[in-house]
């Protein structure tokens, strides 16, 4: 019995009705199959190892000295993107490719648009190999990559895979189309939607460019995007694998064909709304992260809708999970996704977000899911497929045995501790004694506490690392048995009559003979949901109903954020960055700071009491791109502009512990050795003031304007004790003065003095114009 009939489809298939309908021939396309799986254990590897490496790196900060691109800053970002887009990406196409063309009873429409897919992919992670570490970033959690990169994105997602497999849809032998299609539509048609939406930029270069949202509206976008990203691409499809190769290996029907109908729907249209819940207490209007925390709650029936549907597929076959690692890694990952999906709507409760945002525990969090869940689902997937994609035995079921035990202790040695310092954190910073002080007023105290259970963490990596070698030894010992030309099956099935057999709906109530109101009785009617499965046999249809879902709630959110003038009142004296602070804010992007640091003081008093003001959402109008942040391994630097002085400033980057004994960040010698591009400048001015900042001086004078402030701040650190001149460069020259000209100027605008209404205006000799300019600019 397939698959496809064990949810509840008739056994009898639609395409079999007709004796004498054509009979077409095909065969599957396992080749392209065999490539994403074996990118995903490539991938899996690498994305681990990075992660290890970040992980060293925090509790060794000097471990490779002054190599830029190997800081945390820039490397962090390389192992999300890896562990999402290389690892868990490659899992996803393996899955579809491998399910689709069975459910379809079709290969798929081109090989060619496959083929192109996969080597697109590849080069799109090796892009992203190469520019991350080189500070090439828009700065966004999970969408970091830069515009040529996010285009071609575009092109291999929805232009290669996504036309591919519409195609193959249109093109089926099977009338009905199997849940697990579902969230595959689901996940093409919405990854491509939040992917072209949050990535809207001003291009002023191939490797740099500017969003066109600002401060609210860009981290609104960005985390209706970040949060969706994470449920349509690491959640919808993985349970399209969970309905699709959990019910094989168990050799079981799906549990509830109703509550995946149930699971489904309200998944797809619920999710889109809760990514506010990531900006709780920020300057986003209460309204939005209220909606987003509401939504969040209410997604906890559908997840474990689909939990429940995954692990009681399992009944009557509880007993081979003893014996099929296979098994055991689905059994783990459906739980570790019901965990994830339970604590998430429970961080998105404002009381509980107030304590756990900017810990590690979100850190933990995202890694019971992604390792738990993600990483265990793909593991069961692919120890599946092997002995079905090389066609011989799996080496040895003892090894992948040992990689689950491995791998999961692994996974609770990272987390457990990882948790532990997150309520640690979130307690030391809120914590105040009785005369109402800071009772750990010095941030790096907090930092201190934690490090023995980063070293823990450490530990964990290094198994689940381990776990993964087991496997990529297992797999390789199993290639080398496979046979020396694959065998390729021929299937033959009746194709698809263009007219098909009207759908039999059952529109009798259960109800029909108790004495209650019609209205119940049509209740129950559409309670049999027997109206779903026309919707299954109409493929662009059901695509277009799943966009509308989407589209729809993202509308109710996003409309109302960009048009209400009042969700983002402006302030008077917050002014444009001058030439020089946009430059420094650049490089302050280019290093990953938001990485470690947030620009966000939350309106708590024990954060008002450690930085100072709240900050307010007129303050962030002309930020492109936004820097919040989502963690604090170091102090927030919303207040951050005049707290220091600017040498104070220039030995925190040559040396972090001159200043901050005990401080985890690593030197930023680089900054004090590197010229700034001047030449540059004109060109980010003009981004900006196209983008709206009103600047009153000429463009083309913009980098005579920032050289000038250059010579100030550089003068400030000489006066302080600095040096003149390094190497042979001299101090103003150094991208270290942008950067502390940026620093020095962040979270001041609010306390500057208004401008008077109806100042008069003394026309300027051209010949001294810009001397003024410049020094005001300067001074400011």
């Amino acid at each position: 019995m397939s698959i496809e009939t064990q949810s509840g489809f008739p056994e009898q298939q639609s395409g079999q009705a007709n004796l004498d309908a054509q009979i077409d021939t095909y065969s599957y396309d396992d080749d392209i199959v065999r490539k994403f799986a074996t990118a995903t254990l490539f991938w899996g590897l690498v994305a681990t190892l990075i992660g290890l490496i970040v992980a060293i790196i925090l509790v060794l900060p000097k471990l490779f000295g002054e190599l830029e691109w190997l800081s945390f800053g820039r490397l962090r970002p390389l192992h999300t993107n890896a562990a999402i887009f290389a690892f868990a990406g490659n899992a996803i196409f393996a899955a579809v490719y491998y399910s689709t063309q069975r459910l379809c009873k079709a290969r798929m429409w081109s090989d060619a648009l496959s083929r192109l897919h996969f080597w697109g992919w590849q080069a799109i992670i090796v892009a992203a190999a190469v520019t991350l570490p080189m500070g090439i970033t828009q700065s966004k959690e999970y969408a970091e990559l830069e515009w040529p990169i996010d285009l071609a994105i575009a092109v291999v997602w929805a232009g290669f895979f996504g036309i591919n497999f519409l195609m193959t849809l249109i093109h089926r032998r099977e009338r009905h189309m199997y849940v697990a299609l579902w969230f595959y539509i689901a996940t093409i048609v919405t990854v491509t939607v939040l992917h072209v939406f949050n990535n809207l930029v001003v291009p002023i270069g191939l490797g740099k460019s500017y969003p066109i949202y600002a401060g609210v509206q860009d981290a609104f976008m960005q985390w209706w995007y970040g949060h969706n990203a994470v449920a349509f691409f690491l959640t919808t499809p993985f349970l399209g694998l969970m309905y699709y190769f959990l019910p094989k290996a168990a050799n079981r029907p799906v549990f509830s064909y109703k509550l995946s109908i149930i699971h489904f729907w309200s998944l797809v249209f619920i999710y889109i709304w809760a990514g506010p819940h990531h900006l709780h207490y920020t300057a986003l209007p209460e309204w939005a992260s209220t909606l987003g925390m509401l939504f969040s709650v209410m997604l906890w029936m559908p997840s474990w809708g689909g939990m429940i549907n995954g692990l009681l597929t399992l009944r009557g076959a509880w007993q081979k999970v003893a014996v099929d690692p296979v098994l055991k890694f689905f059994v783990v990952g459906v739980t570790f996704y019901g965990m994830a999906t339970f604590e998430g709507p429970l961080l998105s409760v404002k009381s509980v977000n107030a304590l756990s945002h900017y810990t590690d525990w979100t850190i933990a969090h995202v890694h019971a899911g992604a390792l738990g869940w993600n990483g265990m689902m793909t593991f069961g997937m692919l120890y599946w497929l092997l002995p079905r994609l090389f066609q011989t035995k799996l080496w040895s079921t003892k090894a992948a045995s040992a990689h689950f035990w491995i791998g999961t202790i692994g996974i609770l040695l990272y987390i457990v501790p990882i948790y532990a310092a997150g309520l640690m954190q979130g307690l030391m910073w809120r914590a105040m004694d009785e005369t109402g002080n800071l009772v750990y007023p010095d941030f790096i105290e907090t930092i201190q506490s934690i490090v023995p259970l980063w070293w823990l963490r450490v530990l964990g990596g290094l198994l689940f690392v381990s776990g993964i070698l087991i496997m990529a030894v297992n797999w390789f010992m199993t290639w080398t048995t496979r046979p020396r030309t694959y065998e390729v099956p021929v299937y033959h099935t009746p194709r698809l009559s263009k007219e098909a057999p009207e759908e039999v709906i059952d529109t009798r109530s259960s109800l029909d003979t108790v004495p209650v109101l019609e209205s119940a009785k049509k209740l129950d009617v559409f309670g049999k949901m027997d109206w779903h499965r026309r919707w299954e046999r109409l493929p662009v249809r059901f695509t277009v109903l799943t966009t509308l879902a989407v589209v729809i709630a993202s509308l109710f959110e996003i409309i109302p954020t960009f048009l209400i003038r009042s969700n983002v009142p402006t302030i008077a004296t917050v002014k444009p960055y001058t030439p020089l602070e946009l430059a420094g804010r650049d490089i302050f992007v280019a290093e990953g700071c938001y990485n470690c640091h947030s620009q966000m003081v939350r309106p708590f008093v024990a954060e008002t009491k450690r930085y100072g003001e709240y900050s307010k959402a007129g303050e962030f109008i002309y930020d492109r791109p936004f820097q919040w942040g989502s963690r604090r391994i170091g102090p927030d630097l919303a207040r951050e502009g005049g707290k220091q002085s600017s040498l104070w400033h220039w030995l925190h980057l040559e040396n972090p512990e001159q200043v901050s004994p005990g401080s985890v960040m690593p030197s930023y010698l680089h900054l004090l050795d590197t010229k700034i591009n001047f030449e540059m400048i004109p060109d980010r001015v003009w981004a900006a003031q196209a983008l709206g900042a009103p600047y009153d001086f000429d463009i083309a004078d913009s980098a005579d304007i920032a050289r000038k402030q250059a010579e100030v701040i550089a003068a400030d650190v000489v006066s302080q004790g600095g040096p003149v001149q390094r190497g042979e460069l001299m101090t103003f020259d150094t991208k270290a003065i942008a950067l502390i000209a940026f620093l020095q100027r962040v979270g001041t605008d609010i306390f500057a003095t208004p401008e008077p209404e109806n100042k008069e205006e003394t026309p300027a000799d051209p010949a001294t114009a810009e001397e003024p300019a410049a020094e005001e600019v300067a001074a400011r």
